[in-house]
């Protein structure tokens, strides 16, 4: 059996793909500097799809990361809780299989249709 990363380096991982985070992403970029594999996951999960093998790898790799040192893992996700509910900030997760329309939206006024 596979291990499977923990949800929170999945949704870590999948905002790296997404370079929606800036100060996390700098983070760890500085963190896989010189070191290939490392830059090379963070590089082939730029622009995949949160559920892709490309970001469940980099979620492995941040995994590894803990573990080898573990305030590395406090700060990762320090600044995963600062980046990703800042002031009246919005967190919007969807995973797994969807089917059907979906909205992510914080404040709305007014109606929604499809």
């Amino acid at each position: 059996m596979v291990p499977v990363p923990e949800p929170i380096l999945v949704s870590i991982a999948a905002a790296l793909a997404a370079k929606s985070a800036t100060s996390l992403y700098e983070l760890v970029k500085r963190r896989f500097a010189g070191r290939q594999e490392a830059e090379a996951a963070l590089e082939a999960a730029d622009g995949a799809q949160p559920d892709s093998p490309e970001v469940v790898a980099l979620a492995d790799r941040l995994a590894e990361e803990e573990t080898q040192d573990p305030a590395f893992g406090v700060e990762l996700r320090q600044v995963w809780q600062q980046t990703s509910a800042s002031g009246d900030g919005v967190v919007n997760q969807i995973t797994g299989n969807v089917s059907g329309k979906v909205v992510q939206a914080r404040d709305i006024e007014g109606g929604i249709s499809f």
